[in-house]
């Protein structure tokens, strides 16, 4: 996996290391070649900048969907009929078939747990009437967590538009699957034939939310911040922004995509949505920029202006060359990024000419 880091040091660690072979100030403002003489050689300069500085780091992802999640047959079976991979399903709409019987997607957040029947009470009975209502048939139902004579009525009606023969007006553990809203089929995990249950994942699905998924060190964990700033250059040239929405697991190190155990993959929600990605290559590799700190309208120079103070106070400096002469100014630093270092201080300007260390 390619990666390209922008500078992430510390600004007084990047001051600092800048001194070595540069002039050393003493407590008099004077450099030792100025109690020399002046050098025959006239000193390499450079401007000080207002500009906007950013921290990053860039690394390979893949687009991909957001909040995958396994799907279990809590009962044992046959795959009758398997998972159609990239498949977009639905309220109502089969995500395979057991025993030659669909099971169904519905909406909710609760698992379906148990069989649901007539006096069963509970919350999956009532995301069972809601889902019911909503796919037209809850004609006479009264919306509540009690399964009562209308539910199973209305239980029978739907399992009649599935080809099932004989409905009972019972749900069997297992004939829905709940999920918050529609999913993509990411994989088959069971092929036609095979036998499940409990212990076995037959499918894993996604939300139909397109996201960036990019693999990081463990050394970038403050990248993986949920909000960190994202840009994604996208393989047909265009870049989009986004941000950090979380991180997920991975499989084993050593499988395929995956960093090891040593890595973090992280989830980059995408400005503007589907939309952003509609007409991208999905297996293409994409671009992606995390950018860990930024500073705007701030004065730059390039890390080798900045010079040691020696003395009492020490601190760091610049000197300032004007008017065929040149006077000292101390100066805070702050960020550093791609060889330039913020500096504030009294008198400081856009523009002004400053000595630096020759490459």
């Amino acid at each position: 996996m390619r990666r390209r880091t922008g500078l992430a040091a510390t600004a007084a660690v990047a001051a600092t290391a800048v001194t070595a072979g540069v002039l050393m100030i003493g407590r008099d403002g004077q450099g030792a070649d100025a109690k020399a003489g002046k050098s025959a050689t006239p000193p390499a300069t450079t401007t000080i900048n207002r500009t906007d500085l950013v921290q990053s780091k860039t690394v390979d992802g893949r687009l991909d969907y957001a909040q995958r999640r396994t799907v279990k047959s809590p009962v044992e079976g046959t795959v009758t009929k398997a998972g159609e991979v990239d498949r977009e399903v639905r309220m109502g709409q089969r995500l395979y078939e057991r025993d030659a019987r669909p099971i169904t997607l519905m909406y909710g957040p609760t698992p379906a747990f148990r069989d649901m029947k007539v006096g069963d009470r509970g919350p999956d009975v009532l995301q069972l009437e809601r889902n019911l209502r909503d796919l037209g048939f809850g004609a006479g139902l009264y919306i509540d967590t009690r399964y009562d004579k209308n539910t199973e009525a209305a239980v029978k009606k739907w399992q009649k538009s599935l080809g099932i023969e004989n409905p009972s007006g019972s749900v069997g553990q297992g004939d829905v699957v709940f999920q918050p809203g529609p999913v993509r089929v990411v994989s088959a995990d069971a092929a036609l034939a095979d036998r499940i249950g409990p212990a076995q994942a037959v499918l894993t699905v996604a939300s139909t939310k397109p996201v960036v998924r990019a693999d990081l060190d463990r050394t970038d964990t403050a990248l993986t911040r949920s909000g960190t700033q994202v840009e994604v250059a996208l393989g047909s040239g265009k870049t989009v922004r986004g941000k950090v929405s979380g991180t997920v697991n991975t499989p084993a190190s050593g499988e395929a995509g995956n960093p090891g155990r040593d890595g973090i993959t992280v989830e980059v929600a995408l400005d503007g949505g589907g939309s952003a990605v509609s007409a991208e290559d999905p297996k293409a590799t994409v671009s992606v920029t995390f950018v860990s700190e930024s500073r705007t309208d701030v004065l730059v120079v390039p890390v080798e202006a900045v010079v040691a103070l020696r003395g009492e106070n020490g601190g760091y400096g610049l000197k300032i060359l004007e008017n065929g002469g040149s006077r000292m100014v101390r100066v805070e630093t702050g960020m550093t990024a791609d060889g330039r270092i913020e500096v504030s201080g009294s008198g400081l300007a856009d523009g002004m000419t400053v000595e630096t260390a020759r490459p």
